[in-house]
């Protein structure tokens, strides 16, 4: 040991001291903070939050503006008023209080519902745009429906495949038809392919048509200055296919998604929707000075299942480009509730191009059981027109890309489609096609099973054309990622949406393990729940019908305060509800509902040793995860669709079960197909019969249009006198999208 070293020896070796014994520096010494008890009220209060903040301030000056009326009114009167307002602090300034003030909106893939709140019924507007192209839709696509002109017999022209389907379904309704006690010819079929297949056009003169088309004057723009015209709407739809110069017809939104296939750049598609709504607000709602429209709030409808790029766009359009004072938003399902006046629902929207389905309890949707489906009323109609055609249809040469065979073609479906099997049989009808510059031809035509059979493809969709759905997707505008990690995707995700996915290719629900995720992170399924088994077993595949359930890797759940794992860190959107067995936009990933129907499997969870150092084969991040999931359809029979959505929302309650059965309400325009109720209630009493006295299928309620429920609901919901979720300029100038977070009412 050495001992101390005297002063002479330091100054020897060059070590003396000479400092003063004074610090370094007069900064004042930090302690480091104790680990084990450390507490922060950072983001814990609402006065934190800028949204809270300015609205306590909008109650605080209304409160005081009330105050101010109600002195000057005594000072005047010498009596004291009635309130005009509610004292207690929560409603929204007077300002925005009048419904002529506030516009709704809901934006379709065929159709846009428009209107303000005071309004008994929205105005609808086609979804589409005409602008000068040098090539017309008709000329640069193919012809729909798809079908190979060259081939000599009707299983050449559409396929075998196709024929094989369409012919197994002409079997399955006889069938069916003779169990129900239905008269079934056996010669009908033959009766209409021998009826079209000699069927020649009768010339009708333009002075002898009374129901003659008015088209659209190309020349004749409402807006003189502008330099290149733009026709909306109906205008658009009758624009002339032979027009000099010609003119193209762009739909901004396809199958619920912004349509980026047909879309060269991201700008075209966004400068599209904006002149859409632009032109529909000046030339529909009267509100051509834009001045006033500051004065104008805006609640807009959107999918249960959405992007959250498009919602952004969305209020960055209204906010910006358009200054609207205030935006607020509400989810599709919300909003058939609140035109419907139902508290607890299973809400099925038959849309054109895609079917949503979602749970909504206490007017909220529960998450995990939104799905959307990407097939609608427009996959009705082309099929339809698909099997009449294989049926020798008088008018081979009909195309749905040309804008006047289109509504030709929605025109029969609208008359002619129904799920009835009491109306099936061998009649005569005719058609009148009127094409710009040509004389009408009247056709006569017969059908038999075809009305029918193109609407039961919601139960069978392969009969659909489902080859371009996918085509283009994520080309211009890409996912939406988390503020905080830039490889991590937080769109909305469902376990209802999954088990679909997973219905079509299994390897969807594999849990990743992310690459990119933060050091001691466990998945947000880390924490199983109590195995149950599925009420339904609806999602069994062929390969995958055994009795024995999956395994397990997780020995046991942890005891609830031991061995606590390390919480992620604070992300925007992710699901804290930890108990559920769904994944959320998180991970990405994770097993929502098992294929085989029996036991729910957790793999890779955090308290898992064995699977943590064994090798994983199928190491992926949530980034590939979600590539994956958006390269599969989703396409489902609707029946099983309605019963897993169900399955998801109670997670294994049967009275719950039972409540969601008993209440289930069909909108949309898909769904005025004669009959569509009873016969989707049927379907589902087949998949359920110990449950059939308890399911009821109903149509909105108060007979209203189904069309309309959805816009009459946010337009309910628009004039509600608390209501927090309005965004205001100021707020989305300090947050940005970030707002969205704050302000919407369910988990953004």
């Amino acid at each position: 040991m050495v001992g101390k070293v005297s002063d002479r020896v330091l100054l020897r070796e060059g070590l003396e001291r000479t400092d003063n014994g004074m610090k370094m520096t007069s900064w004042p010494d930090v302690p480091p903070i104790n680990q084990k008890n450390y507490y922060t009220d950072y983001m814990k209060r609402d006065d934190q939050i800028l949204s809270f903040r300015l609205q306590n301030e909008a109650n605080r000056d209304r409160l005081v503006q009330n105050a101010k009326d109600r002195d000057r009114a005594i000072n005047a009167n010498g009596e004291v008023p009635l309130p005009l307002d509610d004292e207690d602090g929560a409603g929204p300034s007077t300002s925005f209080m009048d419904p002529s003030k506030i516009i709704v909106i809901h934006p379709g893939s065929q159709n846009l519902r428009i209107g303000f709140a005071s309004d008994a019924l929205p105005k609808t507007v086609p979804m589409a745009l005409a602008t000068k192209y040098p090539q017309t839709e008709s000329e640069m696509r193919e012809a729909l429906p798809r079908r190979q002109f060259e081939g000599r017999s009707m299983d050449q022209q559409h396929g075998e495949e196709w024929s094989k389907k369409y012919q197994k379904m002409c079997n399955d309704l006889k069938i069916d038809m003779r169990a129900n006690k239905r008269k079934v010819l056996p010669n009908s079929k033959d009766l209409v392919v021998n009826f079209n297949r000699r069927i020649e056009p009768e010339t009708i003169s333009q002075h002898n048509d009374p129901l003659q088309i008015e088209w659209t004057d190309i020349n004749a723009s409402q807006e003189p200055q502008s330099i290149s015209p733009v026709f909306i709407g109906q205008q658009a739809l009758r624009v002339p296919d032979d027009s000099d110069p010609k003119f193209k017809l762009w739909w901004p939104i396809q199958h619920g998604w912004l349509n980026e296939d047909d879309y060269p750049t991201r700008a075209h598609l966004f400068n599209d929707i904006e002149t859409l709504l632009d032109r529909t607000f000046r030339w529909e709602l009267g509100l051509k000075r834009t001045a006033d429209w500051k004065q104008y709030s805006c609640v807009i409808i959107i999918p249960d299942l959405y992007d959250k790029r498009y919602v952004e766009l969305l209020l960055h359009v209204c906010i910006e480009l358009f200054e609207f004072g205030r935006v607020s938003f509400i989810q599709e399902s919300m909003a058939a509730t609140f035109g419907a006046g139902y508290t607890q629902a299973c809400v099925v929207d038959v849309g054109a191009q895609k079917t949503s389905i979602a749970c909504v309890e206490d007017g909220l949707c529960i998450d995990d059981s939104r799905i959307n489906l990407k097939f609608g009323g427009h996959d009705v109609t082309e099929t339809f027109i698909k099997m009449m055609l294989y049926d020798n249809f008088p008018y081979q040469e009909i195309n749905l890309r040309r804008r006047y065979d289109f509504l030709l073609a929605e025109e029969l479906k609208i008359k002619y489609c129904t799920l009835s099997q009491a109306n099936i049989s061998v009649q005569n009808f005719d058609f009148h096609l009127r094409a710009p510059n040509q004389p009408t031809r009247k056709y006569q035509f017969k059908f038999y099973d075809e009305v029918i059979l193109a609407p039961m493809g919601f139960y069978d969709p392969s009969i659909f054309d489902n080859s371009t759905k996918l085509r283009g997707r994520r080309k211009l505008v890409d996912r939406s990622y988390n503020a905080y990690d830039v490889e991590l995707p937080d769109d909305p995700i469902s376990a209802a949406q999954l088990a679909i996915l997973a219905l079509i290719q299994p390897s969807v629900t594999a849990t990743a393990t992310t690459a990119t995720s933060f050091a001691g992170a466990p998945p947000d399924v880390a924490t199983p729940s109590k195995e149950r088994s599925q009420p339904f077993n609806f999602l069994a595949r062929n390969g995958d019908v055994t009795g024995t359930p999956g395994t397990s890797k997780a020995p046991s759940p942890a005891p609830d305060g031991a061995s606590t794992p390390v919480p992620p860190p604070y992300i925007f959107g992710s699901s804290r509800d930890l108990g559920s067995p769904a994944p959320s936009a998180r991970n990405g990933g994770g097993t929502p509902a098992p294929a085989n129907g029996a036991s729910t499997t957790f793999q890779g969870t955090s308290f898992d040793g064995v699977a943590q150092t064994q090798p994983q084969p199928h190491q992926r991040t949530a980034k590939s995860l979600a590539i994956e999931h958006d390269a599969v359809l989703p396409i489902a029979p609707l029946d099983i669709a309605i019963m897993t959505s169900i399955q998801n929302a109670a997670k294994g309650d049967e009275k719950k079960v039972r409540e969601l059965l008993g209440s289930i309400m069909v909108v949309g325009g898909g769904a005025k197909i004669p009959h569509f109720a009873p016969f989707l209630e049927e379907r589902l009493k087949q998949r359920r019969p110990d449950l059939a006295e308890k399911i009821l299928v109903s149509r909105s309620a108060r007979e209203m249009d189904e069309q309309v429920v959805v816009w009459k609901g946010a337009s309910v919901f628009a004039k509600l006198p608390t209501n927090d979720s309005w965004i205001t300029r100021f707020e989305y100038g300090m947050l940005g999208g970030r707002v969205l977070h704050h302000r919407v009412l369910w988990q953004y």
